[in-house]
């Protein structure tokens, strides 16, 4: 709409942003119709007509089986058109059309703004179905010429109250009409099985929708005077009810067709189930949360159980051997501590990378420094784990052996994503300015517990590949390749 608007028309933004405003809520005015709408504004020469949008109802027969958005048609072919956007009147003179074999009643509604007519709604009712109207269709009807009514004297849609027609209650959901007292003079069978769910036992014509509402709600103090009125449809406003039996959606919609409110629309939905299921889904969320947070914990005491052990160790090289096993399960407890932070099982694995390499920096025994370049981004747990461990051991190895025990360097890691659009790759490289590898060694074959816990971890949990080369310049390069869920 915007490409065709400004295309097209001389339209300022604002006019633009009205048009989005009516757009986003005219389904209800379709639905009320059981017809097509289709808005057309006049061109920046007034010579012709451009659609720019189009609805189909949700409650009856399209007129239309083609797109119409984009279409131009000359001034005078439509006098509908013409007469609605020079009077700025409502017009439905003039004999059905007949499109394909099907009748078609057409009306003209001008869209106003601030006492200017911005364009013109064409409504398009298929009569191929027509027979005699029942008391929901004859309100539905009635609805729709209000609100028509409102569209044409610039009062609807309302400004400032633009509204997710996803999420709100729709025509078929549920519809309650109030006169300019509040009181029913009509509900559809799903509005008032919505209120019998609350726990109505009665009808709901000849109530007053605000207080049998606040009836039905638990008690809240002064809070009950605010439902009574939304309840009663004085102004725009989406709200909930909720007791024991269930949640009710409702939307509230003053009826003004000559400036003076009239009445009002209520539309409901029956929203327990939906309900119901968020609450479960946060409480799962909550339960994981816990669990990892708990997994944390656990870790962090066998992590503490360690290090006691390993001080009361006299044999050197079984106190590294502990020490080790430390870091090892410290890796794993930030994952989890991450874990337990977030709603998903999804981690952002540069927080994770930057505490790894502090910790294990903690055992260099020189003045060596260890950086991050690039970014992980964000990784499933199931791939952040394994990855963390990993991480730990190549630059566990990488300080260990590279620089002696007065020496200073630098260890980098630098990590890429990259792949194609249906398969994302990591390339991870940790990269040593220290002493080389040693002569004829043999990364796949070298029997160190670090160097076969990543081996192990790169191919069978994380499917990927793992190799360890000379530095171009100076020391050694450690080089991880891993298939990632592509971001979207």
């Amino acid at each position: 709409m915007n490409d065709l608007v400004r295309q097209h028309t001389a339209l300022s933004d604002t006019d633009l942003e009205w048009l989005h405003l009516l757009v986003s809520e005219w389904q209800l005015l379709s639905d009320l119709s059981f017809a097509d709408l289709v808005l057309w504004v006049p061109t920046r020469d007034g010579t012709r007509y451009v659609s720019v949008a189009q609805m189909r109802p949700n409650t009856g027969p399209t007129s239309y089986q083609d797109d119409m958005v984009g279409h131009l048609v000359p001034r005078g072919r439509r006098p509908l058109l013409d007469a609605a956007l020079d009077e700025g009147r409502i017009v439905r003179e003039g004999d059905p059309e007949w499109r394909e074999e099907v009748p078609v009643r057409v009306e003209s509604i001008p869209v106003r703004r601030e006492g200017r007519v911005l364009g013109v709604i064409a409504r398009n009712t298929n009569l191929l179905t027509v027979r005699t109207p029942s008391r929901l269709e004859l309100t539905y009807l009635q609805s729709a010429s209000d609100l028509a009514q409102m569209i044409a004297a610039g009062s609807f849609p309302f400004p400032g109250q633009q509204v997710d027609m996803d999420a709100s209650p729709r025509v078929g959901d549920g519809l309650v009409r109030l006169d300019a007292d509040g009181v029913v003079q009509y509900a559809s069978p799903n509005g008032l099985s919505a209120y019998h769910r609350l726990g109505l036992a009665s009808d709901l014509v000849g109530q007053h929708l605000g207080g049998i509402t606040a009836e039905l709600a638990p008690s809240r103090g002064p809070v009950d005077e605010a439902l009574v009125k939304l309840a009663s449809g004085y102004a725009p406003r989406e709200f909930e009810v909720e007791c024991a039996g269930g949640v009710i959606q409702l939307r509230a919609i003053p009826l003004k067709p000559k400036g003076v409110r009239i009445g009002s629309l209520v539309l409901l939905r029956d929203v327990t189930e939906l309900r119901r299921r968020e609450r479960e889904l946060i409480t799962k969320d909550a339960t994981i949360r816990e669990i990892h947070h708990r997994v944390k914990n656990n870790l962090q005491t066998v992590a503490a159980l360690l290090r006691l052990q390993a001080r009361r160790m006299d044999s050197p090289q079984g106190r590294e051997a502990l020490n080790e096993a430390v870091r090892r399960v410290g890796s794993i407890a930030i994952v989890h501590e991450t874990l337990s932070q977030n709603l998903d099982e999804r981690v952002e694995f540069d927080e994770i990378a930057d505490r790894v390499i502090a910790m294990v920096a903690e055992i260099s025994p020189g003045k060596v420094t260890c950086r991050r370049t690039g970014r992980f981004g964000i990784l499933d747990a199931e791939v952040a784990t394994p990855l963390a461990m990993v991480l730990t051991e190549v630059l566990q190895n990488a300080l260990e052996h590279a620089f002696g025990v007065a020496e200073s360097g630098t260890v980098e890691v630098s990590a890429v994503r990259g792949g194609s659009p249906t398969e994302g790759r990591l390339l991870i490289t940790v990269q040593d300015d220290g002493c080389g590898l040693p002569e004829g060694f043999d990364p796949q074959r070298a029997g160190n517990l670090g160097l076969q816990i990543v081996r192990t971890l790169v191919a069978g949990e994380l499917g990927g590949s793992f190799g360890m080369v000379p530095a171009p310049e100076r020391g050694t390069q450690v080089v991880l390749d891993i298939p990632v869920r592509v971001d979207k």
